[in-house]
């Protein structure tokens, strides 16, 4: 039986990288992907977004011999964090 640190079903990875975040409408910002797993993501940004809100994002890759992840997201959680605010969203597509 895993402990309650090993509950999740993907482990998190901190990321801490630049991360560009489009809604809908195609406006886009720019945040940080505080962690990464393969289900979803926590972002930290300025603004908030909406719980059900459905996201692009684009991460670049470390190494430039590696594509970006681009991904098509869910907003499931929005919580304001000192000057900013931390979104928790999940992964619904990898388009690259």
């Amino acid at each position: 039986m895993k402990d309650y640190s090993e509950k999740r079903d993907f482990h998190r990875m901190q990321v801490n990288s630049r991360i560009e975040i489009s809604n809908a409408d195609g406006d886009t910002v720019i945040g940080i992907c505080r962690d990464l797993s393969a289900a979803g993501m926590q972002l930290f940004v300025d603004s908030p977004f909406t719980v059900g809100e459905e996201l692009k994002t684009r991460l670049e890759a470390a190494d430039e011999q590696f594509p970006p992840l681009e991904t098509v997201c869910e907003v499931v959680r929005c919580e304001p964090d000192g000057d900013g605010y931390l979104v928790g969203i999940n992964i619904i597509e990898v388009t690259q």
